[in-house]
């Protein structure tokens, strides 16, 4: 299963630690608040998805597996 190791770039990864001082140097709280309920929804739905995908990326596998070989 090595197609589940995430290797982000160096821009990524960049990117990432952008956002997050963004986020730390921020007083607004309700701006926080709106950011954590829109990062919790959309982590619930992306987790969703993913066990979906990885669900029928497992059944495709073993199909392939099941069929003879030529």
């Amino acid at each position: 299963m090595d197609w589940m190791i995430i290797e982000p770039s160096l821009e990524q990864k960049l990117n990432l630690e952008c956002s997050c001082r963004g986020i730390k140097q921020t007083t607004d709280l309700a701006e926080v608040r709106d950011l954590c309920v829109a990062l919790i929804q959309q982590n619930f739905y992306q987790g969703l998805m993913l066990r979906q995908a990885v669900s029928r990326i497992g059944a495709l596998e073993s199909k392939c597996v099941s069929l003879p070989q030529e």
